[in-house]
C-alpha cells in the first residue's frame, strides 16, 4: 500500500518564476522622450519656400509695419533732445526707414542670407545722447540749427566706427571669436535677445492700457484660439491675424481721440494713446528722396567717435544672437562662422551708407522681427526682400508712411510682448543639445542669465536723461563705451557665459557643452546643408575672393 501510494503520488509541475521587477533608476523619464530636433518641423515654409505672391505682398507689409515701431520709438526719443520739429522727426524716421530697407536687402543677398530685416538699433540711443549732452552748450541761432549741427556730428561718428565692423567681419576676427562658442553659450545669449527688451513690451504697453491691453489679448484670441474654429481659417489666422488686430485697435484708438476721451488728461498719456499727437501727418513731406549728406558736411570728433565704437561693438554682438534665432526659424542650419564674418562685415558696410545717408543712429538685426517668423511660421527669404520695397516706398513717400508712422505707440509694444518671447523661447531650445543634467553647465547657464540682464539692469537704472552712465571717468570717450557695451543684455550674457564655458573643465565637459553639434556647422564645408541655405545667389561666390564668402 505504501509502495503503490508512492508510486501514484503525483508531483505538481514546477511553476515558472515570475519575472524580475525593474525598477527605474530615481528620476528616469516617464512618457514620451523627445530626441533633440536641428530644424523645426511646424514651419509652413522654410528659407527657400515661397507662399503665392499674395501672400508675400501680405507678409511682407506686415513686417514693415512690425519694424516701424522701433524707428518711430528711436527718432521720438531722440529728435526732440537734439532740437528738431515734428518736420525733421518725419525726415529721420525717412532715412531710417530708406536704409532698413537697403541693409537688409544687402544682408539678405550679400550677408547671412537669412530672412532677417536689418532695423535701427538702440545700442547707439547712449552714444547719439552723449553727443546731444556734448552739444547742448553751444551757442546756435536756432533749435533747428542746433538740430542739424548734431546730425552732422551722428553722421561723422557713423562713418568713422563702422570701420570697426568692416574690420572685425572681413579681417575673419568675428569668425575667430564664434569658435568659442557653444549651444551652452548660444542658450544666455539668444534668450536674452528676447528678454533683455522686456522695457519695451509691458512697460511700454502700460502708457495707455486702454489700446496695449486689448491688442495683446485680441492678438492671442485670435492667432491661437480662433484658428482652430475651421480648417480654411487656420492659415489665414495664423498669417494674417497681426495685422487684423492692429487695424481694429488702431480704428478703436481714433475713436478714443475723436470722442474726447483724452482731453483732459496729462500730456505723456495724449502723447502714448491719441492718435493725432505726433504730427507726422501735415509735417511730412509728399516725396522726399534721402540722398547722402542731406544734413551737411559731416563732423568728426574724436571723443564722438570713440562712444560710437563701443555701439558699433554691441551692434555686432546682438545680431550675431538675432541671426542664430533667425536660422532657427528660418528651417536653416545654424549659421557657419564664415557666414557670420562676412554678415557683421555688411553691417560695417551698411553703417557706413547710414552716416552717409544721414540715419541717426546704426542698424542691427530686428529682434521683433525674427519673432514674427516664429509668430505665422513662415520662414522665407522673399517675404523679407519684399518687405524692403514697402520700407524704401514708404521712405520715399513721406505722407503715406506718415499714416502708419501714427499707429500709437502701446499697440507695438503689446505685439513685442509676444514676439520677444518668441525669441527667448528659441534661446531656450538650444539646451537640448547640451547635457542638461550637468551641474557644471547648470551654473554656467544660471550665473549668464541672471548677469545678462542684471549687470544692464543696473547700468539702465543708473543712467541719466543726458546719457551718463554709473562709469564716470574723467575720460568721456571710456565712459560711452564702457556704458553702452554693459548696458546691452546679449552682449553681457555672450561675455559671461563665453568665459565660463571655456575656463571651467572646457576640454572634460567638450560632450556636455554640446559642441559634436554645433562644429560641423560651424564649418564652412562641415555640413552639406551649408551651402544650401548660405551660398550667394546667381553664382557670385565664383567672382568673390574665398576669404569673403
Amino acid at each position: 500500500m505504501v509502495e503503490t501510494a508512492n508510486h501514484n503520488h503525483q508531483t505538481p509541475p514546477s511553476q515558472a518564476a515570475p519575472p524580475p521587477v525593474v525598477v527605474p533608476p530615481l528620476g528616469a523619464a516617464r512618457g514620451p522622450l523627445f530626441p533633440p530636433a536641428e530644424q523645426l518641423l511646424q514651419l509652413h515654409y522654410c528659407i527657400h519656400s515661397n507662399p503665392s505672391w499674395v501672400q508675400t505682398a501680405v507678409l511682407g507689409f506686415q513686417h514693415y509695419i512690425v519694424m516701424l515701431g522701433t524707428t518711430v520709438m528711436i527718432a521720438s526719443m531722440l529728435v526732440p533732445r537734439m532740437g528738431g520739429g515734428p518736420g525733421d522727426k518725419a525726415r529721420v524716421i525717412q532715412a531710417l526707414l530708406f536704409m532698413s530697407g537697403v541693409n537688409t536687402l544687402l544682408q539678405t543677398w550679400f550677408g547671412t542670407r537669412l530672412p532677417t530685416v536689418m532695423g535701427p538699433s538702440f545700442a547707439y540711443v547712449i552714444s547719439v545722447l552723449a553727443i546731444i549732452n556734448d552739444l547742448s552748450d553751444s551757442d546756435f541761432q536756432s533749435e533747428h540749427e542746433r538740430f542739424t549741427h548734431t546730425m552732422r556730428a551722428i553722421q561723422g561718428s557713423l562713418i568713422v566706427s563702422s570701420f570697426v565692423n568692416i574690420i572685425l567681419g572681413y579681417g575673419n576676427a568675428w569668425r575667430n571669436l564664434t569658435r568659442f562658442m557653444s549651444p551652452l553659450v548660444l542658450v544666455p545669449a539668444v534668450c536674452v535677445v528676447g528678454l533683455g527688451l522686456f522695457a519695451r513690451g509691458f512697460p511700454q504697453l502700460g502708457n495707455c492700457v486702454e489700446i496695449g491691453l486689448p491688442m495683446l489679448i485680441l492678438l492671442v484670441i485670435s492667432q491661437q484660439y480662433l484658428q482652430h474654429i475651421h480648417p480654411v481659417a487656420r492659415p489665414m489666422l495664423e498669417r494674417f491675424a497681426l495685422l487684423v488686430c492692429i487695424g481694429l485697435v488702431w480704428a478703436f484708438a481714433a475713436i478714443l481721440t475723436v470722442a474726447g476721451a483724452y482731453n483732459n488728461v496729462r500730456e505723456q498719456t495724449k502723447l502714448s494713446c491719441r492718435t493725432d499727437r505726433s504730427f507726422l501727418m501735415s509735417s511730412a513731406p509728399w516725396i522726399k528722396i534721402p540722398y547722402p549728406f542731406q544734413w551737411g558736411t559731416p563732423i568728426f570728433r574724436a571723443s564722438h567717435v570713440f562712444g560710437m565704437m563701443g555701439a558699433a561693438l554691441v551692434s555686432s554682438a546682438e545680431s550675431t544672437g538675432t541671426f542664430y534665432a533667425a536660422a532657427r526659424l528660418a528651417g536653416a542650419t545654424s549659421p557657419p562662422g564664415h557666414v557670420l564674418t562676412r554678415s557683421i562685415g555688411l553691417q560695417g558696410i551698411g553703417q557706413l551708407l547710414e552716416g552717409i545717408f544721414g540715419a541717426a543712429v546704426g542698424s542691427t538685426a530686428s529682434v521683433e522681427n525674427v519673432g514674427l517668423l516664429g509668430l505665422t511660421r513662415v520662414g522665407s527669404r522673399r517675404v523679407v526682400q519684399i518687405s524692403t520695397a514697402f520700407m524704401i516706398f514708404f521712405s520715399i513717400f513721406g505722407k503715406f508712411g506718415a499714416f502708419f508712422a501714427s499707429i500709437p505707440l502701446p499697440i507695438f509694444a503689446a505685439i513685442y510682448c509676444i514676439l520677444y518671447g518668441i525669441v527667448a523661447a528659441i534661446g531656450i531650445s538650444f539646451v537640448q543639445f547640451t547635457n542638461n543634467n550637468s551641474m557644471r553647465n547648470i551654473y554656467v547657464l544660471g550665473v549668464s542669465l541672471f548677469l545678462g540682464t542684471s549687470i544692464p539692469q543696473y547700468f539702465i537704472m543708473n543712467t541719466d536723461v543726458a546719457g551718463h552712465g554709473p562709469v564716470r571717468t574723467n575720460g568721456g570717450w571710456f565712459n560711452d563705451i564702457l556704458n553702452t557695451i554693459f548696458s546691452s543684455p546679449p552682449t553681457v550674457a555672450l561675455i559671461v557665459g563665453t568665459i565660463l564655458d571655456n575656463t571651467l573643465e572646457a576640454r572634460h565637459t567638450v560632450d556636455d557643452r554640446g559642441l559634436p553639434w554645433l562644429v560641423p556647422f560651424q564649418r564652412r564645408k562641415g555640413d552639406s546643408r551649408n551651402e544650401e541655405f548660405y551660398s550667394f545667389p546667381l553664382r557670385i561666390n565664383e567672382y568673390i575672393p574665398t576669404r569673403f564668402l
